[in-house]
């Protein structure tokens, strides 16, 4: 009977490892493709009309509704945006591959478009993503493009929008509508207006929501 157990469990630990998938330390298009391809329902942060998951090892400098300041413990900073009017008016990806760019591409996984460009700007790295209507940017070192970006799609494909809670914000007017002048699918490149300066900071409900992995809380301490 021992014997059968033991059996058992080496066949179901062979079946269930043949699907385990380990991010490559330098292979950004391949983390790209394993993190966006994967459904999510985690949430630890919300507002009123979509919600965001942030994972282990981020914490807030800064937020407010539409923009959040992150930063990680090798103090790289990550500036997300989250365009809540494009998503309800489905404005359509228009961002063209940038070849002079390091590196540049579309992306679309699960029904869910946007791009990443990365481009070197004195000695650093200027990595921009917009995923699902939504948008980080980074400058960093070279060392930390890949940890960056997988943070980044980690966050990204975890935004989730509710459909009937924007539709009555939107219809009394409760977002702001100047954000439509900022184009989410234009690269900095094209010298786009930037998302790196945000005003009139307020919290985040941020909650243990019940869909969170245990362990995976992190800190919201202002960063001094």
């Amino acid at each position: 009977m021992k014997k059968r157990i033991v059996l058992l469990s080496i066949v179901l630990l062979l079946v269930s490892g043949c699907s385990i998938q380990k991010l490559s330390t330098t292979d950004i298009e391949k983390n790209i493709s394993m993190i966006l391809s994967e459904d999510t329902t985690l949430a630890n942060v919300s507002f009123d009309g979509y919600e965001y998951y942030v994972p282990d090892g981020l914490r807030f400098v800064n937020k407010d509704e539409y923009n959040a300041i992150l930063q990680d413990r090798f103090s790289n900073r990550y500036y997300l945006y989250v365009d809540a009017i494009s998503y309800f008016h489905h404005t359509k990806n228009t961002y063209k591959v940038n070849k002079d760019a390091y590196y540049s591409k579309k992306l679309n996984y699960n029904k869910k478009n946007g791009y990443i460009e990365i481009n070197k700007v004195d000695g650093k790295y200027f990595i921009e993503i917009v995923f699902n209507y939504s948008k980080l940017e980074a400058y960093v070192s070279k060392d930390y493009i890949v940890p960056v970006v997988n943070n980044m799609c980690y966050i990204l494909r975890s935004v989730d929008f509710h459909n009937k809670v924007l539709e009555s914000l939107i219809g009394e007017n409760v977002l702001d509508y100047k954000e439509e002048s900022f184009n989410i699918f234009e690269s900095k490149s094209n010298d786009n207006d930037s998302v790196l300066e945000f005003d009139d900071w307020v919290d985040a409900d941020v909650s243990g929501n019940s869909n969170a992995i245990d362990g995976d809380n992190f800190e919201i301490n202002e960063v001094d």
